[in-house]
């Protein structure tokens, strides 16, 4: 689904900036209310030229798939049935990697440094106000990262590889290891060896406390 722009009207215009208008943004939220109100927003403020909906991981890589470029990713990470972040080291790991800013109704510490860890370029939430967001969209435009206020994670701990994500969003859902293989069509020795550098990432000796620490850590 496609949004075209259109021209803006009265305080809905914004300064024009050398990065913008960007030509199309992906917008990942299960909520049609809010994605087709946000891509309005968009467009009427002269953001992006284009914008397209998509309400789950699988449809958003499709569109991501297609030959037209996104220059940026919206994501919610409270899908219907799944994380947003499970798409996150699928952009990462493009050439080039697809700019991801996490959007979400919490705004809690461990969902920002979830974000940043999974390695988002920016976290909005859906609070925030129109000033905000146009901030965020220039920022982003330059090639900045937008974390409003939240401090850096601990220096000490240091983010995870986008595949080693995937396997400990899996772990965490209480994949044994033969269904992660098969999930993210690894071997069985090669998704031991992740679980063994998450393991000495977080300083645990189990996937019990795996999972615990990467909670406390905010990496789920």
């Amino acid at each position: 689904m496609s949004h075209p722009s259109s021209e803006a009207s009265g305080g809905d215009h914004v300064r024009p900036d050398p990065g913008l208008p960007l030509r199309r943004v992906l917008i990942v939220d299960d909520h049609p209310l809010f994605s087709q109100g946000l891509a309005g927003l968009l467009t009427q403020a002269l953001l992006v030229a284009s914008v397209d909906l998509a309400d789950s991981v699988d449809q958003a890589a499709a569109l991501l798939a297609a030959p037209n470029k996104v220059d940026l990713v919206l994501l919610d990470v409270s899908l219907q049935g799944e994380t947003g972040l499970m798409l996150l080291p699928r952009m990462i790991a493009r050439e080039p990697p697809v700019p991801v800013v996490v959007i979400s109704s919490s705004e809690d510490e461990t969902t920002v440094r979830a974000a940043r860890a999974a390695g988002a370029r920016g976290f909005l939430p859906k609070s925030a106000g129109r000033t905000a967001l146009f901030s965020m969209f220039r920022t982003i435009s330059r090639g900045g990262e937008y974390f409003p206020g939240r401090p850096q994670p601990a220096a000490q701990v240091q983010p995870l590889t986008p595949r080693q994500m995937e396997v400990l969003s899996l772990l965490a859902q209480g994949f044994p290891n033969k269904r992660i293989c098969q999930s993210l069509n690894l071997t069985e020795h090669t998704v031991k060896t992740h679980l063994k550098a998450i393991f000495a990432h977080l300083g645990v000796h189990n996937r019990t406390e795996c999972v615990s620490q990467a909670r406390q850590v905010g990496w789920l």
